[in-house]
């Protein structure tokens, strides 16, 4: 693939995904206020987004096999964790920004606990087993950063 086809797929595969997670968010706002049809018009254009963005993803052979992917993810967790939200901490607390601390610090040990988890994932698959199949829950019972119950939390 050509440089400027390349740079041209990756960035639009990064405004895809934000579209995508932006009007997700969106429509839970929606629906908090009451806007059901306007909250499922969100999800149906954010999932188009998502389809966009896995095409871009795809046709930038970006997706491989679940070894691969897991260790792609490591990496990004560990990134985040390591150098991007320890960066971004150290500028919030020079502007005084104590919304943004506490965003960054709680994203920041998520990531955190995120490497760890699929780590042990990635050790799992590569010797042929799959993870638990047992519901998961982001915590199992309320978060170790925020203390947020697990009712506030999506099973999956």
């Amino acid at each position: 693939m050509r440089k400027m086809t390349q740079t041209n797929l990756e960035a639009a595969f990064a405004g895809e995904s934000q579209a995508h997670m932006k009007y997700a968010i969106f429509a839970d706002k929606a629906e908090e206020e009451g806007y059901p049809e306007v909250a499922r018009l969100f999800r149906a254009i954010s999932f188009a987004e998502r389809v966009h963005a896995t095409n871009h993803l795809r046709e930038l052979g970006d997706i491989g096999d679940t070894v691969s992917n897991l260790e792609v993810a490591i990496g990004g967790e560990n990134y985040e964790n390591t150098e991007m939200y320890p960066a971004f901490n150290a500028v919030a607390k020079v502007q005084g920004e104590k919304g943004a601390m506490l965003s960054i610090h709680y994203a920041l040990e998520a990531e955190k606990i995120h490497e760890a988890m699929y780590g042990e994932a990635k050790n799992m698959v590569a010797s042929g087993s799959d993870i638990q199949s047992a519901p998961v829950f982001v915590w199992p019972d309320k978060c170790p950063i925020c203390a947020t119950p697990k009712e506030k939390y999506r099973q999956f």
